[in-house]
């Protein structure tokens, strides 16, 4: 047998970690994000679904990341219905609005982002629940298309009768 020297291992060299930083999870929908100003609700019409995010700022109102007006087309159209609950809690051009809206037709989508724009105003002050609730704001609106039945044309209509 031939004897080896022994070899000092070299002392491990202090490594330093970097120090770690506090990482904050993003919010979720159960957290509401309150220290930025930012609110979130959902509004309904038909089957239209409409998330909406509410900050303070300038007015402005994005739908589906495009511009109010190029969204929904013809200037002014829908405009009226979805600031609503802005005029009626005296608030307009004080809050931007984001919203992702899908289903249902132009109207339908309108009236699901007002009906989610005034949740969001009530559930950040409470002083605006009153008023939305008297102008009939935070009702779900319930009425939904009929079903088609069979034997008929449409929901009601029977098909024509003819007598020869």
């Amino acid at each position: 047998m031939v004897d080896e020297p022994e070899v000092e291992s070299p002392a491990p060299a202090e490594v330093s970690e970097p120090p770690a930083e506090v990482v904050q999870p993003p919010p979720t929908s159960a957290q509401p994000v309150r220290s930025s100003g930012l609110h979130h609700a959902v509004g309904r019409r038909k089957t239209a679904v409409a998330r909406v995010f509410l900050r303070p700022g300038k007015g402005v109102i994005r739908v589906n990341r495009k511009d109010f007006e190029a969204y929904f087309g013809t200037p002014g159209a829908y405009r009226a219905i979805v600031e609503a609950p802005f005029r009626v809690t005296s608030t307009e051009g004080q809050f931007a609005v984001w919203a992702n809206v899908s289903g249902g037709g132009t109207a339908a989508q309108a009236q699901a982002i007002r009906h989610g724009i005034s949740r969001a105003l009530a559930e950040m002050n409470e002083d605006y629940h009153l008023p939305l609730k008297r102008a009939g704001l935070l009702t779900r609106d319930p009425r939904m298309v009929e079903r088609k039945k069979y034997g008929r044309k449409k929901a009601r209509r029977g098909f024509q009768w003819t007598k020869r």
